[in-house]
């Protein structure tokens, strides 16, 4: 049995990756986890694309996915394709039981519009969880100048709700970083992200932003709210045990 790095060293091994080539982290990550380590794609974000140009350039077995909320713009789901047809790979839908006509049954019709921490969680957090546990790390594409509340995202942390590792190789990175790898390597990128849209999730709940604001203000927009849940960890490194 692969015994994977315990949650508390960390941190530790993140420090010696600051202000190194993603590349040397996630072949680290390959080394490490593969073929227990997954890249979760928004489809949404160039973020991720450049994670996964170069996450796939050093090792195409491993297994790309996203969340399908049911809810995506067309836009994104024709996008698939176009990944497909770059990469060779196509990512794996990761989806609740829950149709969106028992969820209205249930909770009340557009339930997004009410309670969007809940649906959230129905449709994006409690999927995943369940996905990520025939895993032992996950890699993201979320970086710190995104929103306030990423401003202290490590390059390698303990997921304590999860129970895994989370790598950030773009953590350091701007957002001028991203877009001249982009242009520089061709690297897809979801078409709306041309129509002033910065940072996409499901169609009800996202809109372009405007000059000044940050890539996660048109997210569900007159909420107060810009994270899903998805990268909302407890911080807890001896909450869970060591995978293996």
């Amino acid at each position: 049995m692969v015994e994977f790095p315990a949650p508390e060293r960390l941190a530790q091994l993140a420090d010696k990756f600051e202000g190194k080539p993603p590349e040397q982290l996630l072949t680290w990550a390959i080394e490490t986890y593969h073929p227990k380590l997954v890249l979760f794609l928004s489809l949404g974000g160039a973020g991720g694309m450049v994670i996964a140009d170069i996450l796939l350039g050093l090792n195409s077995e491993v297994p790309v996915a996203y969340i399908d909320t049911g809810l995506l713009f067309a836009e994104t789901y024709d996008f698939i394709k176009t990944f497909t047809e770059k990469y060779g790979v196509a990512p794996v839908p990761v989806r609740t039981e829950l149709s969106l006509e028992q969820q209205a049954q249930r909770f009340g019709e557009k339930l997004w519009e009410r309670e969007p921490d809940r649906c959230c969680a129905l449709r994006k957090v409690a999927p995943q969880r369940e996905f990520l546990k025939d895993y032992g790390a996950w890699i993201t594409g979320i970086r710190r100048d995104q929103a306030s509340t990423r401003s202290q995202t490590s390059l390698i942390e303990w997921d304590a709700a999860g129970g895994l590792a989370k790598i950030n190789p773009l953590a350091g990175w701007t957002e001028r970083d991203v877009w001249r790898y982009v242009a520089d390597h061709g690297v897809p990128t979801n078409p709306l992200l041309s129509q002033g849209y910065a940072s996409i999730g499901c169609t009800p709940c996202t809109r372009p932003v405007a000059s000044g604001e940050d890539s996660r203000a048109g997210r569900w927009s007159g909420f107060g709210k810009t994270e899903c849940g998805l990268h909302i960890n407890p911080t807890n490194a001896n909450a869970n045990s060591n995978r293996k």
